[in-house]
């Protein structure tokens, strides 16, 4: 569906897949394939078939951009690895997967990155709560999965997060379990300090009064004691009372620690050692909603390299500060003209002044599938 593999290496040590638009145009030397989302309030789907790739035994990585150049507002920015049959123009929201991975915002609040893995039919999503990058800049989204079921989740060639899928997904129950009927050991000792058995009180300790006459008070010159009564010194603290006495706190030479309750072997677990195997994969798709349009998806990768991958990423990120400074002018323009709008001040172009960048677009026109939803445009930005 108006998309290619290319860079399969006939002998599967190291499969590079690319979902790129069937044709390509040239701007400015350089050679650009893109995908965007070109309408507001929509949903988007697309896929293409790749050479078939399995996990077994081997290394899987998902790579991909995307560059939300809209403020989004609402919608998903994720990519999917599709397994089996799958009838293209019917692909949507209701298609099974085998992955689904990147970004999805709505407001200030939603800001989650998405790793959901198909296992046995079912979908499950990661337990942790990761945020994606929420800027118009290009960003890259990486996702490792290895034969040991241990993962890794790199943004832009860093790694974000890592972990197990025996731990970070409720797919197999826990290897171990809190042993709920333990109970903590009458002689188990958890005072980390405790009052030193050799201390003791010094003599006369309790009777150091807590305050005593002000030493340096004077009875004033003009006290009559008939009319005033005998004169006292007011009461100051004592500096040589300390309060209660107690005795020094030292540690606990029996001291064990903190008791826990102990975890037990799970008897409802059982192991599968294929549990990271994906079913092969077949196709990559995108299908997405968005109430405003405007995002790019490009540098789709699925390889067994992680090495290989890195080097893309460094690869498109040589022109990273020319992507920024292009990035702020075009914000510098989008003001002015809010600007212009604002104070009713806008001005028609005239001949070759105040002419904007072109911009240049293919597009692929396919039917509505039966769920309504749109298929996505493709479109080639100069």
């Amino acid at each position: 569906m108006g998309g290619k593999a290319v860079g399969l290496n006939p002998i599967g040590k190291e499969v590079k897949a690319r979902l790129a638009p069937s044709n390509t145009q040239l701007g400015n030397g350089l050679e650009i394939q893109m995908i965007k989302t070109t309408g507001d309030a929509k949903h988007y789907a697309i896929s293409a078939k790749i050479p078939e790739f399995s996990n077994k035994n081997r290394t899987l990585v998902l790579q991909y951009s995307i560059r939300f150049e809209q403020d989004i507002e609402c919608g998903g920015g994720y990519i999917k690895l599709l397994s089996g049959f799958v009838n293209q123009k019917k692909f949507g929201g209701d298609t099974p997967y085998s992955l689904m991975f990147g970004p999805d915002l709505c407001g200030t609040q939603t800001k989650k990155l998405h790793v959901i893995l198909s296992y046995q039919g079912q979908n499950y999503p990661l337990k942790k709560e990761l945020e994606c990058e929420t800027d118009k800049l290009t960003h890259f989204y990486t996702f490792v999965l290895r034969p040991d079921a241990s993962y890794s989740i790199l943004i832009d060639g860093r790694e974000r997060d890592s972990g197990s899928m025996y731990v970070d997904w409720d797919i197999l129950p826990p290897r171990k379990i809190r042993e709920v009927k333990a109970k903590k050991p009458k002689d188990w000792d958890d005072r980390e300090y405790i009052d030193d058995p050799n201390a003791v009180k010094p003599e006369g300790y309790d009777k150091i009064p807590k305050e005593i006459p002000d030493p340096s008070a004077k009875e004033p010159d003009d006290w009559d004691d008939e009319e005033n009564g005998i004169w006292k010194p007011p009461m100051v603290p004592n500096p040589a009372y300390k309060g209660p006495w107690r005795p020094k706190r030292i540690k606990n030479p029996n001291y064990k620690g903190k008791w826990k309750i102990p975890y037990i072997d799970n008897p409802e677990f059982e192991d599968d050692p294929d549990l990271y195997v994906l079913k092969p994969i077949k196709y990559v798709g995108i299908e997405v909603w968005q109430v405003k349009s405007g995002s790019v998806f490009d540098n789709v990768l699925i390889c067994d390299d992680p090495e290989y991958a890195k080097e893309m990423v460094q690869e498109v990120f040589a022109n990273r500060e020319i992507e920024k400074e292009a990035f702020e002018e075009a914000e510098k323009i989008r003001k002015l003209e809010r600007k212009r709008k604002l104070k009713g001040l806008e001005k028609k172009v005239k001949g070759g002044e105040e002419k904007e960048d072109m911009i240049v677009a293919t597009e692929i026109d396919i039917e509505t599938n039966t769920e309504g939803i749109t298929v996505m445009t493709w479109t080639i930005i100069m």
